[in-house]
């Protein structure tokens, strides 16, 4: 009988402890969880006690988030208090490394950084929001969370040149990322279809570059039909500074990207001296690719994107600045003189290499004014310096090439990672808004994505992380931007911060828990996968 009593008892304690790690759901998805006895309730009355000033930041965002939980914003201290919140540095974690601790007493958050704090809190917000919410509080389970990702760049890019989004658009954007641990925003913010960012040495950018006169409706190349309405819009050097003020505040880097030599014709419009035949110019209403570029045999191009950088890097603090590269037709090069007087007299062999020369002569005024350049994989074309980075977006194989080469690499493949992208395989019938039209990348499409295939232990140290991307040509609203944005960046998420750890069941096991987040702060996210469909 006591033999039993005693397989009861054990088979009790299992199931609740199954039950207790079922209800530990986060995304992306820890590397240590460890459910202990106990519970905790956060109230109106819980304060947030942090032991150094550099945590005031990331404890006064959650404080304000818990408004929606628990009533009111929670206080702040340095005092030590009971039954807090307790957030900490250790110099035992590494930079993004935290500890999440809840226990009867209360909660305890350390971290090697105020970053990997923030990450902690990130955590403890879905837990908060999965918890057992009462009348006064929500009741957490007692818990022992340690976690680290896996890849130190997880990026998400945002185009507004196609379309442009509010400022509040833009920092909602960024709360987004931040609930999914992204610490990369890459803002193309120049393009064929609008200049988008102020720059006070070309003030007709903003007048002429930022407008197109109207613009294609329905799906480019099968469509002769426009609005005819005027369409842009431009940020202002002191939205900017707004905007990445506030995603530091989140422990976010913007990277802006300032696009060359090709997919300039916003800035040829407007100066067409930049051009190889001097226009005239005009801000393309439809989408694709120019064969009209930047020249690259004229010194005056190179004055130009010199004081644009110049700007830019003021408002930027990140190292890294991202100079496009891809797209760029040669034609306009080989029947410029001043382009073939450049060639021969660089001794180079064509115009791959005038390309190369273009971004690499860029990449050496930035390095010369402390920053490093990200580009497309294209700029592989022609050969390219062991400083560049590249962002491999036309499958793998660009990133496997530069990685085999010793070059960093940021993984954004398009056939997992370009989330303009349908989202299902019968998009008429599952009611999909107008998209991308080639192969769907699906959340498990993106969840398979492996970074470091095709590269052996050597190679995959080249690898810095993931990114997607997300071209608005067909996004015209930032409701749509969710839609297409969530839930796929979760995937990404996760194969940047667990990729040792993954398994795609277990991940749409959480999703749920995630969906209940995004419900809480209104976001449009796209249905599919939670109504079955894949």
């Amino acid at each position: 009988m006591k033999r039993l009593v005693f397989l009861i008892a054990s088979l009790l304690v299992m199931a609740n402890a199954y039950a207790a790690n079922r209800s530990i759901e986060i995304i992306p998805k820890p590397a240590s969880v460890k459910v202990v006895a106990g519970s905790f309730v956060i109230t109106a009355d819980t304060p947030i006690v942090v032991e150094s000033d550099d945590l005031a930041s990331a404890a006064g965002i959650f404080a304000e988030e818990m408004k929606t939980y628990v009533g009111k914003s929670l206080t702040i201290t340095n005092a030590n208090r009971r039954k807090a919140i307790r957030l900490a540095l250790s110099a035992s974690l590494k930079e993004e490394e935290y500890s999440l601790n809840i226990g009867k007493s209360g909660i305890a958050i350390s971290g090697g950084s105020p970053r990997a704090v923030f990450y902690g809190l990130q955590s403890l917000k879905q837990l908060v929001v999965a918890g057992q919410h009462m009348g006064k509080g929500v009741k957490l389970p007692a818990v022992a969370i340690d976690d680290e990702p896996f890849f130190g760049y997880r990026g998400a890019m945002l185009d507004v040149c196609r379309h442009i989004f509010s400022v509040d658009d833009i920092k909602k954007y960024i709360d987004i990322l931040a609930l999914h641990k992204i610490n990369r925003f890459h803002w193309h913010l120049t393009d064929d279809q609008g200049w988008r960012i102020e720059i006070k040495r070309y003030p007709e950018l903003s007048r002429i570059g930022a407008m197109r006169k109207e613009t294609i409706i329905g799906r480019y190349r099968h469509s002769a039909e426009y609005d005819g309405k005027p369409y842009g819009g431009i940020f202002t050097q002191e939205e900017v500074r707004e905007i990445v003020k506030y995603a530091a505040d989140r422990y976010i880097d913007v990277i802006p990207e300032i696009e060359m030599p090709g997919h300039g014709v916003a800035a040829l419009s407007t100066y067409p001296w930049l051009g190889c035949s001097g226009g005239p110019y005009e801000v393309r209403t439809t989408w694709g690719i120019s064969e009209e570029v930047f020249c690259a045999g004229k010194e005056s191009t190179f004055e130009f994107l010199e004081n644009v950088l110049a700007e830019v890097i003021e408002l930027f603090p990140y190292e890294y600045i991202h100079i496009g590269g891809d797209e760029c037709p040669k034609k306009a090069w080989k029947t410029c003189a001043l382009c073939q007087k450049r060639i021969a007299g660089e001794g180079l062999k064509d115009e791959a290499e005038l390309q190369s020369y273009f971004m690499e002569r860029i990449e050496r005024w930035l390095n010369a004014h402390g920053r490093r350049i990200i580009g497309w994989d294209e700029i592989l074309q022609g050969g390219i310096t062991k400083s560049a980075t590249i962002m491999s977006w036309r499958g793998t194989k660009g990133g496997i090439a530069a990685a085999k080469l010793g070059n960093k690499v940021i993984m954004a493949p398009n056939s997992h990672c370009y989330i303009d992208y349908y989202q299902t395989s019968n998009t008429a019938a599952n009611g999909e808004p107008l998209a991308n039209g080639r192969k769907p990348v699906t959340v498990a499409k993106l969840y398979s994505l492996d970074p470091y295939a095709g590269l052996n232990d050597e190679e995959q140290r080249y690898i810095m992380g993931v990114q997607v991307n997300l071209w608005t040509e067909y996004i015209a609203d930032f409701d749509h931007v969710q839609h297409m944005l969530l839930p796929r960046l979760a995937a990404l998420a996760e194969v940047g911060w667990s990729y040792d750890r993954r398994d795609y069941d277990d991940f749409k096991a959480r999703l749920g828990a995630l969906r209940r987040v995004y419900d809480r702060n209104g976001y449009k996210y796209a249905p599919y996968i939670f109504n079955g469909i894949e």
